[in-house]
């Protein structure tokens, strides 16, 4: 693995990224849906830094499947009421743009005053939808990225930097999520 963002430069980043959408929202009450799991540690952090009203849920979007990219599949119900209220979309990474387009399209039926998105990182030249994020702290290369809530198979999560996946990382990983299934399996 090679790091390609150390936690004080995401630290300083998630700062700025705090203080432009403080300036944008100013102190108006804002709602932030939170797309799980990937954004939970910079969610978490981004929330510490601003200080308007406050309402916060989550919502479970997956594209992925084993790093490969499929049909969203898409959980709301630890949503809040966004109904006529500004909503600001938080995720960990805008690399295609589709996840967080087709959310907010379905979020906007739910009839929110507005809506926009704010991620960690954006992919240079990966983007396949119309729509970029609003706000976004790092653009970064077309490589594949673990750490700071991003994952491989479920690993790395946890890293509190984000680093570059190389091949033999993605060898552990895979065979840490294969001995994971074969004991869960066992435990049947």
């Amino acid at each position: 693995m090679r790091i390609l963002l150390g936690d004080n430069e995401i630290r300083e980043g998630v700062r700025r990224l705090g203080r432009e959408i403080q300036a944008f929202y100013g102190h108006r009450p804002l709602t932030i849906v939170g797309v799980m799991t990937g954004s939970v540690m910079f969610l978490a952090d981004l929330l510490r830094e601003l200080t308007m009203p406050l309402r916060v849920g989550v919502i479970q979007a997956r594209s992925y499947r084993n790093s490969k990219a499929g049909k969203l599949v898409m959980n709301a119900e630890f949503m809040p009421q966004i109904a006529g209220r500004d909503v600001l979309l938080v995720d960990d990474i805008f690399d295609t743009g589709q996840t967080l387009f087709e959310l907010t399209e379905q979020i906007d039926c739910l009839r929110p005053k507005s809506i926009r998105m704010a991620v960690l990182l954006t992919k240079e030249g990966r983007q396949k939808v119309g729509r970029n994020p609003d706000h976004f702290g790092f653009e970064i290369p077309d490589q594949f990225v673990v750490g700071y809530g991003l994952d491989y198979r479920d690993a790395y999560r946890h890293l509190p930097y984000i680093a570059i996946l190389e091949e033999p990382d993605r060898i552990a990983a895979e065979r840490m999520a294969e001995e994971a299934e074969r004991g869960a399996v066992a435990a049947v």
